[in-house]
């Protein structure tokens, strides 16, 4: 998983809602077409998904694994960390902590 500054900048400006790349782009002040391009690979890269009645509508949110992508940013230029494998690890602990109320009354 290769992300550039520009990507955490998008993942975190995601983090407050709901965007769409031409605003993305002039809220930081970037490219759009580039923009357009990131939020396409980080669609593939399942760190946030399209939404919105139209599949062309280009409007996207942030998804659990991009929360957590932001969240550890830190670790990204860690050379002893595979980031992608550290994402993974804190997606499934994430999902296998939160006990359904039944689980808990048994």
């Amino acid at each position: 998983m290769e992300l550039r500054p520009t990507d955490f900048m998008i993942l975190d400006r995601l983090r407050e809602g709901r965007n769409v790349g031409a605003n993305l782009a002039l809220e930081l002040d970037r490219n759009r077409g580039y923009v357009n391009n990131q939020l396409s690979k980080l669609a593939s890269l399942e760190l946030v998904r399209r939404v919105g009645p139209s599949e062309n509508g280009g409007l996207y949110e942030l998804t659990e694994k991009g929360d957590l992508a932001v969240t550890y940013q830190n670790r990204y230029k860690d050379d002893s960390v595979d980031f992608e494998s550290l994402l993974d690890e804190k997606l499934t602990t994430t999902r296998n902590v939160e006990p359904t109320v039944e689980a808990a009354e048994e």
